[in-house]
């Protein structure tokens, strides 16, 4: 039974509600009751201070936060109960970022539950357009209410909460040292180069061009691919380096992106889908077209590898090709343009 009703007199009888004073700005509430912080100085001083730890709190775990992300390694592993193994860094970085935030919202939540007014107010209903009487009256309680709020006259705990506020943005600026070095020209070249030769892939076996067939398709690498020493490196340049070779009967060529760029009717396209990069693979002798499988992007090989279907925006890269002293295919020159999707540089 509700506390609000009082206890039966006996059985049969009903029971009668207790009568509550009720609050005039809000009918149905009992009467406002002012907090401790409200009546005591003091209270409210400890209330302030427990404000500003909390926004201090905040301020060093965004300098945690930095100094983990400056000085723990990304080889280093602790190994916690119920988690087992995780990175020191990555558990550093996340414990310290999430404290800042939640000790800056927790201290502004103590800091409007003890300190700001907690009366209740009533606000009549009004037309949608507001009066200028009525805009003057709102641009007069929003004052009012940073008045009261003690922003201004509470030194410690403005302090605090800017300084919490203005080392907080420091961890996203660090985070920024993660995007690396700016590419330079990595973007532009590959492995490819006058003389080098074009090795099938993946048996590495240099290529001839009794190798390529009317009809078929093979997939080839540079010559100098495994020479690439850096392991991340050779990951890089095997990336934007892959070919393909096609063999067309002289009269089948439309266009080449360049003079004499075929060899014996031979040509030699990166096997880098202009949209997003996907490795393109699927031939079709007849139409000579190439198809990307992942977004159904259409080359004409014979016609300078034009775009003929899908969403791809460029024509596919072709590879200036000859022969060497020994009778295997090799490239003239670089791409002329970079491979694979476009980026924000390329022009």
């Amino acid at each position: 039974m509700s506390d609000e009703h009082a206890a039966q007199a006996g059985p049969g009888q009903e029971v009668a509600p207790v009568a509550h004073a009720e609050n005039p700005l809000a009918p149905g509430l009992p009467p406002h009751r002012p907090r401790r912080a409200d009546v005591d100085p003091r209270a409210a001083k400890r209330a302030e201070r427990q404000v500003a730890l909390l926004f201090t709190l905040s301020a060093l775990c965004t300098i945690g936060f930095i100094v983990g992300y400056v000085e723990i390694p990304n080889s280093e592993v602790l190994n916690l109960p119920l988690m087992g193994a995780v990175s020191a860094s990555n558990f550093t970085l996340g414990v310290t970022l999430g404290l800042a935030i939640f000790l800056i919202g927790a201290g502004a939540i103590h800091w409007a539950k003890k300190l700001m007014p907690d009366v209740e107010g009533v606000d009549e209903r009004h037309e949608l357009r507001s009066s200028d009487e009525t805009r003057e009256a709102v641009y007069a309680q929003v004052a009012e209410g940073i008045a009261d709020s003690g922003f201004g006259q509470r030194k410690l705990i403005r302090r605090t909460l800017l300084g919490a506020m203005a080392l907080l943005p420091l961890s996203a600026l660090v985070l920024l040292r993660d995007l690396g070095p700016l590419p330079g020209t990595e973007l532009r070249t590959t492995l490819w180069a006058k003389g080098v030769r074009i090795v099938q892939d993946p048996s590495l076996q240099p290529i001839r061009p009794e190798d390529v067939v009317f009809g078929g398709l093979v997939s080839g690498l540079p010559a100098t691919l495994m020479a690439v020493e850096d392991s991340a490196g050779t990951l890089n340049a095997r990336a934007k380096s892959p070919v393909i070779l096609i063999r067309l009967r002289p009269e089948e060529i439309v266009a080449e992106q360049g003079k004499n760029w075929d060899y014996e009717g031979i040509l030699c396209y990166s096997k880098i889908c202009t949209h997003v990069g996907c490795p393109t693979a699927l031939y079709e002798h007849q139409t000579h077209h190439l198809l990307c499988p992942c977004h159904q992007s259409t080359f004409d090989l014979a016609d300078a590898g034009k775009v003929v279907f899908g969403p791809a925006a460029r024509a596919m890269p072709q590879l200036a090709i000859t022969v060497d002293a020994d009778g295997y295919l090799v490239a003239q020159h670089d791409f002329t343009q970079p491979i694979g999707p476009s980026f924000w540089e390329r022009g």
